[in-house]
């Protein structure tokens, strides 16, 4: 793990104010014994717009250089106090990255999605097809994904960066798990850093639910609503599955997208991957003692 000061508690950092905060380095390599993602590079959280001057300070001690917004303007002109825009932090670059396009937002595509959520693993995969298409579109001028890819595809090491939407969950998980799936992690590590945000979201989850239950697509349906919120194992081995089926691999969906040409994948890997550490998420470390 980085030596930044930080607070960790697993792949958990704590920075004040921003929630599902983690680093998603630290997963075995299966198919290359005793390598890892490294860790220290990729960051992921909820949206950081709360981040106080020590939050930020917390952030700045990661050595985090840019922070990539998936968000759409949409969320912010409709949105409410809980979705603001991260204001500017000197020294890291903001890098405004929507996955969403305006058309994304009219009301006949907010509820298709909304019904799809609250079905269930499967409507979920299917939602998050659709974020990869948005995410790669040639008339989505942004091309989110394809930034994020080609900074860690880098010639030279690639800076630290922080992803994050409006929850951490859904267009931040996709990009994270094509990241992890393009150098080796096998699905269900995969699955397990997509359903820690479960962990990472739980002090909000009844008001997120609340909030949806004044939707009109969850009105009278509670557990679509709960459902929404959860990051189930089930979805993103299911969305891996899906893009399988569809391009034959992961490397086939980001070189078939134009997000990475087959070279640049081979660089990402060499970036990203490193020799394994014993203990990358520091549970085994000796603890102080609570003074009683």
């Amino acid at each position: 793990m980085a030596s930044s000061g930080v607070p960790h508690v697993g792949p958990f950092i704590g920075i004040p104010g921003v929630l599902n905060f983690r680093d998603i380095g630290g997963y075995p390599i299966s198919s290359l014994p005793g390598k890892m993602i490294r860790q220290g590079i990729v960051f992921r959280s909820s949206q950081p717009a709360k981040a106080d001057d020590e939050a930020v300070e917390r952030i700045r001690q990661l050595g985090i250089k840019q922070v990539y917004d998936l968000r759409s303007p949409h969320e912010f002109i409709n949105g409410s106090s809980h979705n603001p825009p991260v204001r500017e932090w000197e020294g890291i670059e903001k890098v405004f990255a929507p996955v969403f396009l305006d058309e994304d937002y009219s009301p006949e595509a907010v509820a298709i999605r909304n019904q799809s959520f609250g079905s269930g693993p499967e409507g979920f995969a299917k939602v998050y097809m659709d974020i990869l298409a948005s995410a790669s579109s040639p008339s989505n001028k942004a091309r989110p994904f394809a930034k994020i890819l080609s900074h860690l595809a880098s010639d030279a090491s690639p800076a630290p960066l922080l992803i994050h939407c409006s929850a951490g969950k859904d267009r931040t998980g996709i990009i994270c798990a094509l990241i992890l799936s393009l150098c080796g992690v096998e699905d269900e590590g995969v699955a397990i850093d997509y359903s820690l945000t479960d962990v990472g979201l739980r002090p909000l989850h009844e008001t997120i639910i609340s909030n949806l239950m004044k939707d009109a697509a969850f009105i009278g349906n509670p557990n679509g609503a709960r459902r929404m919120v959860l990051a189930q194992k089930e979805t993103m081995l299911g969305t891996l599955q899906m893009i399988r089926q569809r391009y034959g691999s992961v490397e086939n969906c980001v070189t078939s997208l134009g997000l990475l040409s087959a070279d640049q994948v081979d660089q990402l890997r060499r970036n990203m991957i490193v020799d394994a550490t014993k203990d990358p998420f520091g549970f085994n470390k000796k603890r102080t003692p609570t003074a009683k």
